[in-house]
């Protein structure tokens, strides 16, 4: 029997004006969000904010992460036009910092990467010349797939390790822990900051996170984000165990003390949650 939700994981939930016009905006323009798709606990909270993270190449994934709201299956064509909608929307919402991801493409021959490419061009290049952080796949390790992403000269290259290497068999089918921090580590010698994210909570021990964040330290990770495991369907699955806020505060310090220079970890954070100020953190630095 699963443990019950905690007091610090529940959030209330409100519709404001800004959060319904930000959804009708992304509805418009015939867009996806990870906030959506992957049932993010924030998603009002960012909506409100008119802000989102925007999802290309479709709502279906052809990896089945156990941990992973998104739908998994056989995706439907390529969209060419979706890089336009998605700079337009960026630019009716009056977004000065955007953040782009996808589902994992693995039946694309370049993995989705010239679309993600022609996103970060056609944002970068609209009228508010907004910042572009993207979260991107693996691109199955293929160099030039990458290198297409890398060429767009985006202000943020993240990948996520998601978990410890004991647990990747188990909830990363498809994916290869070596494989993600090259990612990390070829975009960090190409010089982009880069960042990368972790879930826990789903069977991972506080001594293989230590040997992870070395790991990060040692690909070249600028930015760390730190978050709470929550099953979002009965099909996944199933929470190991619900971290205290205390023990994402001593998360946080182990990863600083590892060598992170910037890192945000509690039980509602997710990748994107406060992009900007991170970025603009490390650009301080």
């Amino acid at each position: 029997m699963e443990e019950r939700i905690p007091q610090w994981l529940k959030r209330k939930a409100f519709l404001s004006e800004l959060s319904l016009e930000t959804s009708k905006i992304i509805s418009l323009k015939n867009l996806n969000t990870v906030c959506r798709e992957a049932k993010c606990p924030n998603r009002e909270e960012c909506y409100s904010k008119k802000t989102a993270t925007f999802m290309i190449l479709g709502r279906v994934c052809t990896r089945n992460c156990a941990f992973c709201g998104v739908e998994s299956g056989t995706p439907g064509p390529v969209d060419d036009k979706e890089p336009l909608r998605l700079a337009k929307a960026a630019e009716e919402l009056g977004l000065d910092y955007v953040v782009i991801t996808s589902v994992t493409r693995d039946d694309l021959p370049d993995g989705g990467a010239g679309i993600f490419s022609e996103a970060i061009n056609e944002v970068k290049n609209s009228e508010k010349k907004p910042g572009v952080e993207v979260l991107i796949p693996d691109f199955k390790g293929d160099r030039n797939s990458l290198l297409n992403v890398l060429s767009a000269r985006p202000n943020v290259l993240n990948h996520n390790i998601e978990t410890v290497p004991s647990l990747y068999r188990k909830i990363r089918p498809g994916a290869n822990y070596i494989r993600s921090l090259d990612v990390i580590q070829y975009s960090k010698k190409m010089g982009l900051i880069t960042k990368t994210g972790l879930i826990v909570g789903m069977g991972e021990s506080f001594a293989e996170l230590q040997e992870v964040f070395k790991d990060i330290v040692s690909s070249g990770a600028d930015i760390l984000t730190v978050g709470q495991y929550m099953k979002p369907s009965k099909n996944n699955l199933p929470v190991q165990r619900y971290l205290r806020p205390e023990e994402f505060e001593l998360i946080e310090q182990m990863a600083l003390d590892a060598g992170l220079k910037a890192v945000l970890s509690g039980p509602l954070v997710r990748s994107s949650y406060r992009a900007k100020e991170y970025y603009e953190k490390i650009r301080n630095i």
